[in-house]
């Protein structure tokens, strides 16, 4: 098990990962269609949009948080 003090790290990376790989498969698809070259469109362009996807998360992340515990009670 995973020490609670990683929590934040590791649900960028987790959501990171998943909104980024569900995404560019997506994308891919509608742009290029599937054929036998997919597989290497997806991952070139999965190369590139994991690490924008992790910044994205570590950055937006905490907004987001204080922006919900404002409008919630």
């Amino acid at each position: 098990m995973v020490p609670k003090k990683y929590s934040k790290i590791l649900f960028i990376f987790f959501m990171g990962l998943g909104m980024s790989l569900l995404m560019t498969l997506i994308i891919t698809y509608i742009n290029t269609g599937y054929d036998e070259l997919y597989v290497s469109r997806f991952l070139k362009a999965w190369s590139v949009s994991l690490p924008v996807a992790m910044i994205a998360t570590t950055l937006v992340a905490p907004i987001v948080e204080k922006f919900v515990d404002k409008i919630t009670k």
